[in-house]
């Protein structure tokens, strides 16, 4: 078997087309089917229905499919090993961020390990904190940031930062005028929180939870920015971590510390436990380590 065919049958698979393969890695259709057949004559199998007008596995082909995963990455593995036996000080780091703590702590990070290995490219995935493990164990992404406590039996986890949440709300709101405000007081609000997706969604709703009430939810969002837009138009109120005050600077908005509550916001960096990591990365974590 010829790693080119196996390369051909997998870039069809992903990209879901002949077509679309073709064009990404700029290869005829012709010849990419002349490899996925010679494969298949290689393996004795059929890996692809050719009865419809969408790429569709067979049975043999997803086994293919999930080894060849295996196999891409045991070369791509091979590339780094190489690349650190020769000491070579570049490459590329895939980071899963979710877009919250990206807005907060990716620009200095990535400037403090720019300067020091200029020559390393910084790949930011922007998911919900929930999507980011999975990435991270999948191999999708090198290391991840997400909000702690997470699964250890996975994860090597390095603790990265923690905050407080504080309650953002309108100016003109009847609370605003508090320096304090207790948890169980947001009980008949109407609450502007981050998507399913996110890490965030669940942890608000838990807290109220633990506090007797389930939160009147009115509108929700990915994008941080948006909701304390909706804030400031009088439209409900959120929980966020006071660093985000660092980043708005919206003046109709307050931001209140919780009394009486404490609702931490911990951030821990992730890699896949039992996995090579290149020199580069290592780099990265113990850049974020000082």
């Amino acid at each position: 078997m010829e790693l080119r065919d196996l390369k051909a049958f997998m870039s069809v698979v992903e990209h879901g087309s002949f077509t679309k393969a073709a064009n990404e890695t700029f290869v005829s259709q012709p010849s990419l089917s002349k490899s996925i057949k010679k494969l298949e004559d290689t393996l004795h199998v059929e890996l692809l229905n050719r009865s419809t007008r969408n790429v569709e596995l067979t049975d043999a082909g997803s086994i293919v499919f999930k080894q060849g995963q295996k196999i891409m990455r045991s070369v791509q593995d091979l590339h780094i090993l190489l690349d650190d036996l020769l000491n070579i000080k570049k490459g590329s780091i895939k980071l899963g961020i979710p877009p919250l703590i990206g807005t907060l702590f990716f620009p200095k990070m990535a400037r403090e390990f720019h300067q020091q290995y200029p020559d390393v490219h910084l790949e930011l995935v922007e998911r919900g904190a929930k999507t980011v493990g999975t990435l991270v164990e999948n191999g999708d992404v090198d290391m991840g940031i997400v909000v702690l406590p997470t699964d250890e039996r996975k994860f090597s986890v390095q603790p990265f930062v923690e905050d407080q949440f504080y309650v953002f709300i309108n100016e003109l709101h009847p609370l605003a005028q508090f320096n304090e405000i207790q948890l169980q007081d947001l009980k008949n609000e109407t609450f502007i929180i981050f998507a399913e997706e996110f890490a965030l969604h669940d942890y608000v709703i838990k807290s109220c939870e633990s506090v007797g009430f389930s939160p009147n939810i009115g509108y929700k969002s990915s994008q941080w920015d948006l909701i304390v837009e909706l804030v400031s138009s009088n439209l409900g109120i959120t929980l966020l971590p006071y660093s985000i005050a660092t980043k708005q600077t919206n003046n109709n908005v307050k931001m209140i510390p919780l009394a009486n509550f404490d609702m931490p916001w911990r951030l821990g960096i992730i890699t896949k436990k039992n996995t090579y990591q290149s020199y580069a990365l290592k780099q990265l974590l113990n850049t974020i380590r000082k």
